[in-house]
């Protein structure tokens, strides 16, 4: 070959490698400028960012935190069943600093990662957690660092924090230990507000709470207060719970097998109980939407908790509404999935994985329970059919392979699978 051409062709090839590896620099800013710009108006609501509450917790007590490279093996696990928005709770502890770590080095090892969070920032009353009498009319001394954390995080992780949430279950009157009034999350939303107003937060990141539904004024009337009309008026989207799971016991009415479904075959009443949590559920959901029209307000309503626990103690197991196993829960995730998606709503399912600690002296306490996988990170009956499509293949958790509870075993399952009481049997017993 002619020198002369053959200096030219390698300098050609030299010009187009270059090319290339510039055009796949671009196309991975680009990606990453993207993900930036998306925002929590994009992805609530999208059934293409599926929403799941995560703790990530192994251990039996909240102090031993789950490491960075644990959080990250949770996150790809989550990422390949197709969850795109992860739910904290509090910033106290360093499980919500770490997680927003483990997610940015992921996104730097893989620019088509992708994964939000809707970061919780907690809010307790006067003397929560002190063995003091708590007092509800007066907020925690706790409560400004809390929220001054939050915003710190927010403004250090902007590309991946997209909603800032104030408070758990904070307004709720059974929440005795520790609920706040109204006053106190409306303060703390109308500060957080101000601060996107003055540029120290991003316009784009979204502020709720996140509390059960009667406290979106969808139950008792004695909600229905000045501060919570303004609460409502003051938080861009309304993030309501809903646990059918736990009324099958307080209000059980829905969940009883009524007279006519009894000649049901038992897998027969049990799925027409799980139709029935779903449209109970619906009916929350309905009546906070149609409280909140009623001040004139027209702003989303997602669902920032619901699910079903697999193992119970107590009063959700053999001995009381038997409610609790592996083939209803799945059920129900089925449902709620369907009915969300559809509908345009985001539904933060509760939970991603098991974790002890907060039933810590009971193991079969359903606290443990509620997670779509074990501990030890078996997938529960409800993600079997993602485990037969190899979706989770070369993933584990602690170190083990994901596979199926049971060994896979539908029979096995089915036998710890309870029928819901009669209602006329139940009307007589209790």
């Amino acid at each position: 070959m002619n020198p002369v051409i053959k200096i030219t062709l390698v300098a050609m090839v030299l010009i187009l490698c270059n090319s290339c590896k510039d055009k796949n620099k671009n196309s991975e800013e680009n990606k990453s400028q993207i993900q930036q710009e998306v925002t929590a108006k994009d992805i609530l609501g999208n059934p293409d960012y599926l929403a799941i509450s995560y703790g990530g917790y192994r251990e039996i007590t909240r102090e031993i935190q789950p490491t960075v490279e644990q959080l990250k093996e949770d996150m790809k696990i989550l990422s390949a069943m197709g969850i795109r928005i992860v739910r904290t709770y509090n910033v106290q502890l360093q499980q919500a600093s770490n997680l927003l770590k483990a997610i940015k080095e992921l996104k730097q090892e893989n620019a088509q990662f992708e994964m939000y969070v809707m970061l919780g920032a907690w809010i307790d009353c006067k003397n929560a957690w002190t063995g003091m009498e708590p007092d509800h009319n007066v907020e925690s001394e706790q409560n400004e660092a809390e929220i001054t954390r939050a915003v710190a995080l927010a403004n250090q992780y902007p590309e991946i924090v997209k909603i800032l949430a104030v408070g758990n279950e904070a307004m709720v009157k059974w929440a005795t230990s520790y609920y706040v009034q109204p006053g106190v999350i409306l303060k703390w939303v109308t500060h957080l507000q101000e601060l996107k107003e003055k540029g120290e937060l991003s316009k784009d990141l979204w502020i709720t709470s996140s509390d059960d539904f009667s406290s979106w004024g969808g139950g008792d009337s004695s909600y229905h207060t000045e501060d919570l009309e303004k609460l409502v008026k003051a938080v861009d989207y309304i993030s309501m719970h809903t646990y059918a799971y736990h009324n099958s016991h307080y209000n059980p009415e829905f969940w009883l097998v009524p007279d006519d479904e009894e000649p049901l075959s038992d897998i027969g009443k049990i799925e027409a109980a799980m139709l029935r949590s779903k449209a109970f559920a619906m009916a929350q959901y309905d009546a906070v939407s149609n409280y909140v029209k009623s001040l004139g307000v027209d702003k989303p309503i997602h669902i920032g908790e619901t699910g079903w626990a697999t193992i119970s103690s107590g009063h959700y197991g053999p001995k009381g509404s038997r409610a609790t196993d592996e083939y209803k829960e799945a059920l129900y995730h089925k449902h709620l999935r369907e009915w969300t998606n559809k509908a345009g709503i985001s539904c933060f399912y509760f939970e991603a994985f098991n974790e002890k600690w907060k039933d810590a002296h009971n193991k079969n306490g359903s606290e443990n329970h509620f997670g779509l996988f074990t501990l030890d990170g078996q997938a529960k009956y409800a993600l079997w059919d993602l485990v037969d499509q190899g979706i989770f293949k070369g993933l584990t958790r602690n170190g083990n392979p994901i596979t199926k509870t049971y060994d896979g075993d539908k029979e096995a399952l089915l036998k710890d699978v309870l029928v819901p009481p009669l209602k006329k049997e139940y009307e007589v017993t209790h």
